[in-house]
């Protein structure tokens, strides 16, 4: 019967999710008498297979699971970072992680003189080879204990079990019962239920259940729709000491400045709209994470943070020292910024000085500005705080970045993982936020200098330069405000503006009134061009697909809420029903009439009728 068969279907999964996680997973002997997992899992009518990485998932055709081919970046990052924190760790404890298609990476001294002992000890360090090896898809005992919190179809956790080498378990955990069955389904499809156990609960409950020393994970990984906020505190107890956290916001535009009081009751922080605005998300979210994780003496290591399309990614260590955590107030910064040019300047929200061998925490002192801007007259607006020291761990990054450019056909998107990191490794660490070109020369209403000019009269000034992985026209430098407008005003001088349309309040006015205080050199340097753009990396990638942004959100019992074209067409056009033909235009009451103002006459395609529009003012 019908009835029937559908209810024992349901029986059969909620069944084989609960065994899933008791049972051991069944082998076979191959012909070489190895253990062979038996993937016995066929297609349900409706599913297809969808495949990324080395994972095949089972996708139901009604959406019912969120999926976004999009984030395949994130995931393949996710796998490359996860990697090589493994290599790092289990190397402590003696394990050698093997990563397929990766050579034996040999290390060669360029120095000359070496002494006996030096020679000796690098002769000894490279005979003691760790005595136990982790391979992909196998179950280390001494691996990491890793967590999705927010699995939905389980793809995430999948690729893991296949392409991250010393795993011991992997839990994929999703508050749909319907996804957490499905992912059930899915590990025994790509034969890992040896390694990844599905899981049906709330996420914070979960971690907050994994608290103790000996049950965290080293590896937390959330990505939500959305913020992260709701699970940051259940995540900074739940991973192990020295531990990693991976996390994903996609509510761009609250972090952005869209929306700074609500930016404030989640992150603790003010967001602003301004050029910096993508990497002073990335800076919200570090601030968010530390604050939390100071409330139980814990601090924060910043790996790696990209700020990519739509979304942020961070990827950090957490560790708990209750001495370092003092540390924390002197991390964090105000951003005083001028509504009128641009401007900004940092505010640090404590001070420490080192005192032989003790550190002395004191109140800073400020601010750093005046009641109105120096350069342009206008006001201040305050933002923060924000994270102020490095978001990236630039040794860390290199290894990434090695592994990844020496073993390309591993990841889909290899090619734009390695322009992104290569840009992060150029980045300045000391120095946040960054300027864009042309918005410094919309400011003064001038015609844009080139990148590399603008770079090489910097340098010729004795300033530090670089660019950023965030916005493309970016440009990081430890340059006061007051020399990057003084080489604006000399680019003026070359491209002049009609001072006569300037307005005397407006901020180009002020800004061009003042004189350079020093002559600056436009000649293109070598060093201006960093090699990220010579070597022409994919550092900023189009967009793949139409409509290729965040999609609609998931219901929390499964399914999708509504079809994103639907919902555009409903909220977003100006009509309901769009006009094909010109001359369904004279229903539509013509505006320029109403006011007098109208010389069409009877030739205008709008409706000049009154009586029209007075009828559907009515309605």
């Amino acid at each position: 019967r019908k009835g029937s068969g559908m209810w024992l279907f349901v029986t059969s999964q909620m069944k084989y999710e609960f065994l899933s996680s008791v049972r051991k997973p069944i082998y076979r002997l191959n012909s070489t008498g190895d253990q062979e997992k038996t993937p016995s899992v066929g297609l349900l009518p409706g599913e297809t297979v969808v495949k990324e990485g080395k994972a095949a998932i089972l996708f139901p055709s009604a959406n019912e699971v969120f999926y976004n081919p999009v984030q395949e970046f994130n995931r393949d990052l996710t796998c490359a970072v996860i990697t090589e924190f493994a290599r790092e760790l289990l190397a402590q404890r003696g394990v050698k992680v093997v990563v397929p298609g990766e050579q034996e990476r040999v290390v060669v001294s360029l120095s000359e003189e070496t002494n006996e002992a030096e020679a000796q000890a690098e002769e000894k360090n490279g005979s003691e080879e760790p005595a136990v090896k982790a391979a992909v898809g196998e179950k280390c005992e001494h691996g990491l204990r890793v967590l999705e919190g927010l699995a939905a179809s389980g793809l995430r956790s999948v690729r893991f079990a296949l392409e991250v080498p010393g795993l011991q378990s992997v839990t994929a955990n999703d508050f749909s019962a319907k996804a957490a069955a499905l992912i059930a389904r899915n590990a025994q499809y790509n034969g890992v239920s040896h390694l990844l156990q599905a899981s049906c609960r709330d996420a914070s409950m979960l971690m907050y259940d994994m608290r103790g020393k000996k049950d965290r994970y080293d590896v937390i990984d959330l990505d939500p729709y959305g913020s992260p906020t709701s699970f940051l505190d259940a995540a900074v107890q739940a991973v192990s000491e020295g531990g990693l956290l991976c996390i994903t916001c996609t509510d761009m535009a609250v972090m952005a400045g869209n929306s700074g009081e609500t930016c404030y009751s989640k992150y603790g922080s003010v967001s602003i709209k301004a050029k910096y605005c993508h990497e002073m998300a990335l800076r919200v979210i570090l601030h968010s994470l530390d604050q939390r994780a100071g409330v139980y003496q814990r601090y924060i290591q910043p790996l790696l943070s990209v700020s990519v399309d739509f979304y942020i990614r961070v990827f950090v260590r957490v560790f708990t020292g209750q001495a370092t955590v003092k540390n924390s107030a002197s991390k964090q910064a105000l951003v005083y910024n001028c509504v009128g040019c641009g401007a900004f300047h940092l505010q640090r929200m404590g001070r420490r000085t080192s005192n032989g061998k003790h550190m002395k925490y004191s109140a800073a002192t400020g601010p750093p500005v005046g009641p109105e801007c120096e350069h342009c007259g206008q006001r201040h607006q305050l933002g923060g705080p924000i994270w102020a020291e490095s978001i990236h761990d630039l040794e860390f990054v290199q290894k990434v970045l090695s592994a990844v450019s020496g073993n390309p056909s591993r990841f889909g998107t290899s090619k734009r993982i390695e322009g992104v990191l290569s840009m992060v490794t150029e980045e300045l660490e000391d120095v946040p936020l960054y300027y864009t070109v042309d918005n410094l020369s919309s400011t003064i209403h001038c015609n844009t200098p080139p990148l590399l000019q603008f770079r090489s009269a910097l340098l010729h000034a004795g300033h530090r330069v670089s660019l950023s992985h965030a916005c493309k026209n970016a440009i990081k430098t430890d340059a006061p405000p007051a020399a990057i407008w003084d080489i604006m005003r000399c680019w003026e001088k070359i491209n002049p503006v009609k001072r006569e349309k300037l307005s005397p309040t407006s901020p180009a006015f002020k800004i061009l009134s003042t004189e350079p205080s020093f002559e600056a050199c436009f000649t293109v340097r070598e060093d201006a061009n960093p090699q990220s753009r010579k070597r022409h990396l994919t550092r900023f990638q189009e967009n793949p697909q139409a409509f290729w942004g965040p999609k609609a959100r998931a219901k929390a019992g499964g399914g999708i809420s509504a079809d994103l074209q639907d919902k555009r067409k409903k909220f977003q056009n100006k009509r309901k029903n769009q006009i094909t033909d010109s001359s369904q235009l004279k229903t539509f009451p013509c505006k320029k009439f109403k006011q007098g103002t109208c010389t069409h006459g009877d030739e205008c395609c709008y409706s000049h009728d009154l009586e029209q529009t007075n009828e559907q003012k009515i309605e």
